[in-house]
């Protein structure tokens, strides 16, 4: 198999010192020095890299930190001016160094730790998935020490902190599915028989043109419009769950304001396309409290991508990130689909979106550090996130080792 490109230009790849198995963390900061610096968060065996890519056909690797032990993986970050947070969860609960980390970047190669949100506890296996866009508030997704879910899967639930004090970061906030910790009241959830991924949170997106709602994923419990005006009491507005009888495992909710649209990924976490179907969703919030599904972003038929191994299915987008570096596009679509690749759709019409580019890599070189460390390697390339800048380039990261690819649209 061969790279496929379509409607797109392969600008440059970098297998990240070897390193190459990013997580769900993308972020650009835009450097005093004039520097652009694309940051990333490790699935595994490394904290995060730094890349310069003031030219995008030249990235360099500049810096790439260690972890704290070895049963923790960074995962996601976030980047606000010269501030950095960074997600830290532990392969098991109870483990060390579960939370957050704040840094000072303005120095991209000396980071300088701020504060820590430390969440090590008997029930807690910490962050792992981060939103902050406004360096004051930073929507996790994480366990919290004596929450005591009815049900491991649900451990990590909505987490609202104060980041306004980067050296003391505190929490205001939190919510979660009502009925999946012991102390409810409410019946537990209904779960999938098949596909039970549990009733925990994923991404959770905040944005200044909604500064009181949080638009947040909920793996098996659907789609969740929460009231975040009081930051302590977080309350429910509108909600679609759909598992079953899909498969579930929603992963992000993006809203589109001035379309009154919602676009929401379903995570594919099986190989071979079992778990198919895991699209991407376009959905109606004109009604916050009625939520409708419109139709779903297409896709090539999974039996051209079943037999490739690794996963095969939606995953991330770019989630038009509200900071100076990120392309802000309503009609857009960039996702990451896996063994699937990279795949833009034009939603114009949200009826019929139609696929209007892509870019599926072969597998990349890699380097023998992780190769030899890897358990389970997953053949070919899975790419996993998307980042798209303010200039219209496109970021995008594999799972395993490929690394970083940076790539143009051409129409």
């Amino acid at each position: 198999m061969t790279d496929q490109l379509h409607n797109m230009n392969l600008l440059a790849q970098d297998n990240l010192a070897g390193f190459g198995n990013i997580g769900e963390g993308m972020a650009i900061q835009a450097a005093k020095d004039g520097r652009r610096i694309m940051w990333l968060a490790h699935e595994s065996h490394k904290d995060f890299t730094a890349v310069d890519v003031t030219d995008p056909r030249e990235p360099r690797v500049i810096l790439q930190t260690e972890l704290p032990h070895h049963d923790i993986r960074s995962n996601s970050l976030a980047v606000v001016g010269d501030t950095m947070y960074v997600a830290h969860q532990t392969a098991n609960r109870g483990l060390p160094d579960a939370g957050m980390h704040i840094y000072d970047i303005a120095t991209p190669e000396s980071p300088r730790l701020l504060g820590v949100f430390d969440v090590t506890g008997s029930d807690s296996r910490g962050v792992h998935c981060l939103w902050c866009v406004d360096g004051e508030y930073a929507h996790l997704k994480t366990s919290m020490p004596g929450s005591n879910p009815r049900n491991p899967s649900d451990d990590q639930f909505y987490v609202i902190v104060d980041v306004r004090n980067p050296e003391k970061p505190v929490e205001v906030g939190r919510w979660w599915i009502p009925g999946t910790l012991e102390a409810d009241a409410e019946e537990p959830p209904v779960r999938h028989t098949k596909f039970n991924s549990g009733f925990g949170a994923h991404n959770i997106n905040v944005y200044p043109q909604r500064p009181d709602r949080a638009y947040a994923a909920f793996k098996d419990g659907g789609v969740v419009i929460l009231d975040i005006a009081d930051k302590a009491h977080p309350k429910q507005v509108g909600r679609i769950d759909y598992h079953p009888p899909l498969p579930g495992y929603t992963h992000t909710a993006l809203p589109l304001f001035g379309r009154e649209l919602l676009i929401v990924t379903e995570e594919s976490v099986r190989w071979l396309a079992e778990d198919w179907p895991k699209v991407v969703w376009v959905m109606d919030m004109s009604v916050e409290e009625n939520i409708i599904m419109l139709s779903s972003l297409p896709l090539p038929d999974p039996a051209e991508y079943a037999h490739v191994g690794g996963r095969f299915g939606a995953h991330n987008i770019h989630e038009n990130l509200p900071v100076p570096t990120s392309l802000v596009s309503e009609t857009l679509i960039f996702g990451t689909y896996f063994n699937g690749g990279l795949r833009v759709h034009d939603i114009s019409n949200p009826l019929q979106p139609k696929e209007v580019a892509h870019f599926v890599p072969d597998e990349a070189p890699h380097g023998p550090e992780l190769a030899a460390v890897l358990e389970n390697p997953i053949p070919g390339a899975n790419l996993n996130d998307v980042y798209v800048d303010e200039n219209g380039i496109i970021y995008t990261a594999d799972r395993q080792w490929g690394g970083l690819y940076i790539l143009e649209l051409t129409i």
